[in-house]
């Protein structure tokens, strides 16, 4: 009978080593898994923080909300100005790598002439030093009407009477757009919905790894190994 007992506990203590091992081959691929999903995750959340970060060139704007920028290579002197907020309308042309160049309207702070004083010079001949371009940033704002009318009425003071194309109310959106680029607006750190769900998302994952990488499974088949001995020394003591 004793004997039989002993095999009985010697095949339970198997059993729980068995049963541990594969718990523990189990928990290797679950952490793996969780690896993997918090790899990807961590990749999503540097592509959304980028991607709500990223700054458009003005032809590839869609909205008011598009933060972006203009190559200046020249510049025309003010043909609007608003008193209230400081700020100066300039006609500029980018010009592409083609030797293509556009022409847009830039909104800047009274203020900061002087940052774009050469090239204004060099646009109208003042000096012969070929300044470099300027990039400028922003936020694009709707043209209202008396904007418009201002820039139709001044467009030919500033575009070479060669390449001239008579801007109407008409033809306005096509060539100069029907937005200008308010470098006096700084850019604005916007919420992202997205990028929160999955952050949170990913703090979840990350605390159910570490949870799983600590469980109690060890603890428990050290427990059970330390009473089967136990068992077995107070067994040794019976027979003699």
């Amino acid at each position: 009978m004793k004997k039989i007992i002993s095999k009985r506990q010697s095949k339970n203590a198997y059993n729980h080593k068995k049963w541990y091992e594969q718990r523990l081959i189990f928990k290797g691929f679950v952490c793996l898994a969780y690896l993997i999903v918090i790899t990807i995750l961590v990749v999503c959340i540097y592509q959304l923080y980028h991607e709500k970060k990223e700054i458009l060139p003005w032809s590839q704007v869609e909205t008011v909300d598009d933060y972006s920028y203009i190559t200046i290579s020249k510049m025309s002197e003010k043909f609007a100005y608003y008193e209230k907020s400081n700020k100066e309308i300039h006609f500029v042309i980018e010009e592409e790598d083609t030797g293509l160049w556009h022409t847009y309207l830039v909104a800047i702070d009274a203020s900061d002439y002087d940052k774009y004083k050469d090239i204004i010079d060099y646009t109208y001949e003042r000096t012969t030093d070929v300044p470099k371009p300027i990039k400028v940033y922003g936020y694009p704002v709707v043209i209202d009407d008396e904007l418009k009318q201002l820039a139709i009425k001044n467009i030919k003071n500033f575009v070479p009477a060669e390449n001239e194309v008579v801007i109407t109310k008409d033809n306005f959106n096509t060539y100069l757009t029907n937005s200008y680029l308010d470098t006096t607006i700084p850019q604005r750190d916007e919420f992202s919905f997205i990028l929160c769900i999955v952050i949170v998302i990913l703090v979840i994952v990350v605390f159910l790894f570490i949870i799983t990488i600590f469980d109690k499974d060890k603890v428990v088949y050290q427990k059970v190994g330390d009473a089967y001995q136990n068992n077995k020394r107070k067994r040794l003591r019976i027979r003699k």
